[in-house]
């Protein structure tokens, strides 16, 4: 208060020095009342205390505007499951200062139960301080039958499978309530190559008096590696409706161990192929009813292996012998999956061009592999049909006529064009050659070709004419054009005149000094700023009065005063009191008149009335 009476002692006395020292504290107070707003960052909790499962809000403040890329969430992803982000902004304005506000909120999970420290988060070049979370046990949601409402099992057909074999991994969903944004892991181990079997499969079954669904979704495993494997717990995620409200949920099964059996020591074959059974079939297919000696026919060999992929089928080699060839092409791959497996295949076709007339026999096709379901070494093989190759015709006349065949030392005909490709054949270079007396003669009559000797025609010289008259009647075009330009300024670059772009309303200074007395009377704070400028328009002209700033630096201390008041409240977010107009009206008496009113002194106001 002490400063309060200070400050308005200096503003009643209408002296220079004081006058320039009280604007002077008036500036240093108001780049205090900014510079003890610090910039800062806070982190809040929705809830200091949550249950196991339980989301919890984070939401981030930042006090000021150079957040950069947002907060740095990082530090949460060791104890929680960050679900969700979302951010507004705030912008206030204060004495002439304004404030920006940011606000994240960030969408928890916990991982485990205990207490968890939320970190310091970054955000721009500041940190919000450390807070602590406490995770309790929620208990286990059951029925009234006593089970869960949700149950997730796992089964492999195959315990002790070998090395490489099938085994089917079974995921079974058992649900008594509707699930919602359900989110399953899928099995993985970096020992086992897993793929999706068939679709879902699902069904009814009541456990304990409860009716569940269950939804069945099966996997393809291989081992890839001997011994004991253990495939992780299957989980899922999802929420649901209870009594209380929504809940979220997480479930898991319980984990799987296989026993992998190595290659037995018995195996003797080249590949190591484990299925339940190998089949194999061959066809061969001639082009015509008596195939000869030269001809192409087509040999088919298909292998299917149950329990196994296309890949694990082991290649076939194919040797050429004095009485055919061979020239196999690459194999093509098939897969069928169905509920009680894969059946990979391979289907591999060789062409065969016989060299030998007689008996065309193909060796047998014989694949070994370790038969699953009697722990035991079986074979598969198939044998080839054999045909009859006929020899070749009679070759007399055949030597008759290679006997008129030219050799390849004998010349090739002329060409009439080059049979290169087109992007490597060569033209020709043109050459300017006078004519001779053949190709006159071939033309049917003589062509005479005059040249001047310094190479240039009466025809070039008036081209050259031309063009040069045309360059100077264009240079002659722009510089008239610019000329004019220049003279005659586009008037759509003229700037309005402050009269032609706020006209006044009022026909006179006192007509607008009527509506502003009038105005602060009726203490009308959102029309003082367009009738003050109406009238000091009309007194000072455009010339002077620009804004406000203006009226002040042209009107007296108290008028000044009295404003600055004004604009305080006009701006400020949560005035302390209505505006009353009456003393600037009076002000504004006082100062166009010249003179004082007895009460004036009384009837002004602090600066800072909330001081």
């Amino acid at each position: 208060m002490v400063i309060k009476h200070y400050f308005l002692s200096l503003i009643s006395q209408n002296k220079p020095s004081r006058l320039f020292f009280s604007l002077m504290t008036t500036l240093l107070f108001i780049t205090l009342s900014s510079s003890l707003h610090a910039a800062s960052v806070t982190a809040s909790l929705n809830k200091n205390v949550a249950t196991e499962n339980e989301v919890v809000q984070l939401t981030l403040r930042a006090d000021f505007s150079d957040t950069g890329n947002g907060p740095d969430l990082s530090p949460l992803e060791r104890d929680f499951d960050i679900l969700g982000k979302s951010q507004n902004s705030q912008f206030s304005f204060n004495l002439g200062t304004s404030t920006a506000l940011n606000f994240w909120v960030v969408t928890l999970m916990p991982k485990s139960v205990g207490t968890v420290e939320i970190p310091p988060i970054k955000i721009g070049d500041h940190e919000s301080q450390p807070i602590r979370l406490t995770i309790k046990s929620s208990p286990q949601l059951l029925d009234s039958n006593g089970n869960p409402p949700v149950m997730l099992k796992t089964e492999v057909s195959e315990i002790e499978p070998y090395l490489q074999q099938e085994v089917i991994l079974s995921v079974k969903l058992y649900t008594s309530v509707a699930l919602q944004n359900a989110n399953r892991s899928v099995p993985s181990h970096p020992d086992l190559v897993i793929e999706r079997l068939v679709d879902d499969q699902m069904n009814y079954q009541t456990v304990n008096g409860t009716q569940y669904q269950v939804i069945t979704r099966e996997y393809l495993a291989f081992p890839q590696r001997s011994g004991q494997l253990t495939i992780p717990p299957q989980t899922i995620q999802a929420m649901i409706n209870t009594s209380t409200g929504r809940r979220m949920i997480k479930v898991q099964s319980e984990p799987l161990n296989l026993q992998v059996t190595p290659i037995p020591a018995s195996y003797t074959g080249d590949a190591w192929l484990p299925s339940k059974k190998v089949t194999v079939s061959t066809t061969l297919s001639q082009t015509n009813d008596a195939p000869r000696v030269g001809d192409t026919l087509i040999w088919t060999i298909d292998i299917k292996a149950e329990g196994a992929l296309p890949e694990q089928i082991p290649t076939l080699d194919f040797n050429s012998t004095r009485d055919y060839k061979l020239y196999p092409k690459p194999p093509k791959f098939d897969n069928q999956k169905t509920a009680n497996g894969v059946i990979g295949s391979q289907s591999i076709s060789v062409e065969v061009v016989p060299t030998e007339q007689g008996t065309l026999t193909l060796p047998d096709i014989t694949i070994t592999y370790w038969d699953t379901e009697n722990r035991t070494i079986s074979t598969a093989s198939a044998s080839t049909k054999s045909i009859e190759i006929a020899p070749l015709p009679n070759t007399s006349g055949k030597t008759n006529a290679s006997a008129n065949k030219p050799t390849i030392s004998d010349p090739l005909p002329a060409q009439t064009r080059s049979v290169a490709p087109i992007s490597l054949a060569k033209k020709p270079a043109e050459k300017a050659t006078p004519p001779t007396q053949a190709s006159s003669q071939e033309n049917g009559g003589n062509l005479e070709v005059q040249q001047t000797e310094s190479g240039f025609s009466l025809r070039h010289y008036l081209i050259a004419g031309l063009l040069l008259l045309a360059v100077a009647m264009l240079s002659i075009w722009t510089v008239i054009w610019f000329k004019r330009r220049k003279a005659q300024p586009d008037s759509s670059y003229q700037v309005p005149t402050l009269q032609e772009f706020a006209p006044l309303s009022t026909s006179d200074e006192q007509s607008a000094f009527k509506a502003l007395i009038e105005c602060c009377q009726q203490n009308d704070l959102q029309s003082l700023r367009p009738n003050l400028l109406e009238w000091a328009r009309h007194r000072w002209g455009d010339n002077e009065i620009r804004s406000v700033d203006d009226i002040k630096r042209l009107t007296s201390v108290q008028v000044t005063q009295l404003l600055m008041e004004a604009e305080i409240m006009l701006y400020s977010n949560n005035p302390a009191h209505e505006w009353q107009g009456q003393p600037l009206a009076d002000s504004l008496e006082e100062y166009t008149s010249g003179q004082a009113k007895p009460s004036q002194a009384s009837q002004l106001k602090t600066l800072y009335p909330n001081f």
